[in-house]
């Protein structure tokens, strides 16, 4: 798969660990920054995030800020983005099975290294359920506001 993976600086160590996790699984990772500890404004990385995303340069995208916060609401201004905060595997994969989410968001300061990877786990290896779910999905990229 190809996967986008972004932070803010509080989840750089984070990001740096899940990215080496997922070229390991044979996954195609773009590591869209930051690349250093030093204060970076978690929006614009999620921007960056949405956009490879939405215009499907990558299938999936890995979110993390301090608390995943942030960043997903960041990541979900953009309506072909479906970003779900997540902190344990029942919650990645109900994301996907019930919400078709292509982009899953971690807190660095709230999830350890080796939850971020089940949860990783738990989102990459379940399909969207579709059925009673897809109408509900098709709203969420086409809000009737």
């Amino acid at each position: 798969m190809r996967i986008a993976i972004a932070s803010d600086h509080a989840a750089v160590d984070l990001k740096a660990e899940l990215r080496e996790y997922l070229i390991a699984q044979g996954h195609e990772v773009a590591d869209l920054g930051p690349d250093t500890a030093d204060r970076v404004d978690y929006p614009d990385y999620g921007y960056k995030l949405a956009s490879v995303v939405a215009d499907g340069t990558v299938q999936f995208g890995v979110a993390l800020c301090g608390s995943g916060i942030g960043i997903s609401i960041a990541v979900n201004r953009d309506p072909a983005c479906r970003c779900a905060l997540v902190g344990e595997p029942l919650s990645a994969a109900l994301a996907r099975e019930h919400n078709d989410a292509n982009v899953i968001a971690m807190g660095a300061r709230l999830t350890g290294p080796d939850m971020a990877k089940a949860c990783l786990d738990a989102f990459l290896s379940t399909d969207f359920g579709g059925g009673r779910h897809a109408g509900r999905v098709e709203k969420l990229s086409h809000p009737a506001f």
